[in-house]
């Protein structure tokens, strides 16, 4: 199974969700493939948000080896599942669809919640971390 994460910049939501996701899946003997993409191309090529690394790391999650990039099309290709992280990630991928097939691959994390972005907001990176934890948590117990 190949899942993969999306948010704006893929410094922030998408690396803690992809960080999160591996880790559980991992632990549950689960031979899945997980990744992350942003909509916007302002951080491609950097690791994640400092923010981010850390309280991943709080959660014994190491994320700092990740480089952000844009999603692209050819993703409906590679991934079996896009999870996203809010409503306009969700827009946005959906309007990069090229069928109904793509389309259906594409869901929000929360079901029909969104992960607000903690990138202006240094105390909201920890309750965002916990959302996306019980999202992923959710996620492997329906897919697996």
């Amino acid at each position: 199974m190949k899942i993969l994460m999306v948010c704006l910049g893929n410094i922030c939501r998408s690396p803690l969700a992809h960080g999160i996701m591996e880790q559980m899946a991992r632990g549950k003997g689960l031979d899945w493939e997980v990744e992350s993409a942003g909509t916007g191309n302002w951080h491609v090529g950097e690791p994640p948000d400092q923010r981010s690394i850390r309280t991943a790391r709080a959660h014994g999650i190491d994320i700092s080896g990740q480089v952000c990039r844009l999603f692209r099309v050819s993703d409906f290709d590679t991934y079996d599942h896009i999870f996203v992280m809010d409503r306009n990630n969700l827009s946005d991928v959906l309007a990069m669809a090229r069928n109904k097939s793509d389309a259906a691959k594409v869901k929000l994390l929360l079901g029909d919640k969104i992960v607000p972005d903690p990138y202006y907001e240094d105390e909201q990176f920890e309750p965002v971390f916990k959302m996306v934890e019980e999202g992923c948590r959710v996620i492997i117990e329906e897919l697996s």
